[in-house]
């Protein structure tokens, strides 16, 4: 059963498996509340479909600093560097394979 956050109105606005200082109210996995408010995150266009576009875009803009000299890649922190360089090694290997297009990092089909 999940535990819920309410705003000043008794909306739900948040949701959690577990209890904790936030997430204090049990609900009933079927209260129509909850179901209204999971239906609403899922008709909403999701950051995490935005959030894969960014982080190509996060990745050019640190290509493109670290080119022009503004900052170094070793300037960033180690999870970073070696998250950039996963995804760079990736983006090679997709290459070599022909399953990438130049232009856009689209993957072909």
């Amino acid at each position: 059963m999940p535990y819920v956050e309410r705003n000043a109105a008794g909306d739900i606005v948040a949701v959690s498996a577990t209890e904790d200082a936030i997430h204090r109210h049990l609900v009933d996995a079927e209260d129509p509340q909850l179901r209204v408010f999971l239906h609403k995150l899922s008709a909403t266009p999701g950051l995490a479909e935005t959030d894969l576009h960014m982080v190509r875009v996060l990745e050019d803009l640190i290509d493109l600093l670290v080119e022009r000299a503004v900052i170094r890649f070793t300037d960033l922190p180690p999870a970073a560097q070696e998250k950039l360089s996963a995804r760079r090694s990736a983006r090679v290997s997709m290459r070599s394979l022909h399953l990438l297009d130049d232009a856009d990092g689209q993957v072909v089909l």
